[in-house]
């Protein structure tokens, strides 16, 4: 009796949910409108009372003095005798006519009220002045207060951009809308990073599988071409594939290197970039004088924390790549380090082709070569400016290349103390 299969179960829904749940009264929530809305509000409200109380001090002061009176009569027995230190002209009433007096004492008051008015005005101005600049200094410190988280989740996104994906905002405080970015910036990091472990594990495994049938493939190539027998044709197919499977098992290791290259450096150790060039110059010399090209430069201690095998495989594929691009007469390859701006500075310069400057971005590119969509030659499998690159950024650094005069290169490694 046929049994009915069963149908394949459907997927788990998933658990995350990228909106946020409503709160009960929404209108309560401490948004950043409402703060700065409560924030400047009562500024204002506390300036304008400051304000209000020091003019009407000053108007009471200002009406006392308008109040005074403008003379003082010091005599009245026989003579009237007045005095005003303000008003000159009623100091001597007996040469003036009642009406010369009424005006000169009228003149006399309005004089003293203008005086009161002015003062009135210089000290308002005084004042308000004094409340501007404590206004301004007190709406910066406040400012800064509200923006600071803005300046956290800035910092954090640079960490993130030079490949610490690790990093998190972590923001407390009110359930405003900086809170919220940063709680969405969390988030995305957190798939961010998952997406890129999950990719290098892929390509960290797929290359650690592939090995295993290359070794086979090789060594049951190594015993046939081993057999003094074996026809000529054999051989030479033989050979063939044998190259054809050591060129699969560099780009299966230049592949688990690129991955473990893109991962941030944890353990760092002191590393000197000039015995880094000179074992990376070592490694080549055989190469370089089969190719009749000439190493030189001057190599000062420039030491970093950082991972020597990887930063040795920085000078390494430069210094080949140097050789192998070269011109076929009277080549050289000049490999210099130093210290400079308080940075190690590894410089990797070389005759060779010209390049155009449009073409130096896509040096970098995995599989990529000068003038060529994808590799075909045998000078290589393409990644070795990639893996540069990616060693450079895991250790803080970067790389860049400038086309030389009369052709070449010269690759400028930048690596932080």
């Amino acid at each position: 009796m046929a049994t009915t299969p069963t149908p394949p179960q459907a997927p788990p829904k998933p658990t995350w949910d990228p909106r946020r749940p409503e709160p009960p009264f929404p209108w309560l929530r401490p948004t950043i409108r409402i703060r700065l809305t409560l924030l400047y509000g009562g500024m204002f409200l506390i300036a304008g009372i400051l304000l209000l109380s020091i003019i009407y001090l000053l108007a009471a002061q200002a009406i006392s003095t308008g109040n005074q009176p403008p003379f003082k009569i010091v005599s009245a027995s026989d003579e009237i005798k007045v005095s005003s230190p303000d008003c000159p002209a009623i100091n001597n009433p007996a040469g003036l006519t009642l009406t010369q007096f009424n005006s000169a004492v009228s003149h006399c008051i309005d004089l003293s009220r203008q005086t009161a008015l002015d003062n009135l005005l210089s000290r308002s101005l005084l004042a308000l002045l004094g409340l501007a600049v404590i206004a301004f200094a007190f709406g910066y410190a406040m400012a800064g207060r509200v923006l600071s988280p803005l300046g956290r989740i800035t910092r954090t996104a640079r960490a993130v951009a030079g490949s610490d994906l690790s990093r998190r905002i972590e923001l407390d405080g009110p359930d405003d809308e900086l809170k919220e970015l940063a709680d969405t910036f969390d988030d995305m990091l957190e798939r961010l990073q998952r997406a890129f472990t999950a990719q290098q594990r892929f390509v960290g495994n797929a290359s650690h599988e592939l090995r295993t049938p290359l070794a086979i493939n090789r060594t049951l190539l190594e015993v046939h071409l081993s057999d003094p027998g074996a026809p000529v044709e054999l051989q030479q197919l033989g050979k063939t594939l044998l190259a054809t499977n050591e060129r699969s098992e560099q780009l299966v290791e230049g592949l688990l290197l690129l991955a473990r290259s893109d991962n941030q450096i944890v353990e760092r150790k002191p590393v000197d970039l000039a015995e880094v060039a000179s074992q990376a110059i070592d490694q080549v010399h055989a190469e370089a004088e089969a190719k009749g090209v000439e190493i030189r430069g001057e190599r000062k201690p420039a030491v970093v924390q950082g991972n020597g095998v990887l930063l040795e495989r920085i000078a390494l594929n430069l210094v080949q790549n140097a050789v192998r691009y070269n011109v076929p007469e009277e080549g050289w390859v000049e490999v210099t380090t130093q210290v400079q701006h308080g940075q190690a500075v590894l410089v990797v310069s070389n005759t060779g082709p010209v390049v155009p400057a449009y073409e130096i971005d896509n040096l970098f590119e995995p599989f990529r070569r000068l003038r060529t969509e994808r590799t075909g030659s045998d000078k290589g499998v393409g990644l070795g400016l990639s893996i540069v690159r990616s060693v450079a950024r895991a250790h803080g650094g970067h790389i860049s290349a400038t086309p030389r005069e009369g052709g070449g290169l010269v690759m400028r490694v930048t690596l932080p103390i």
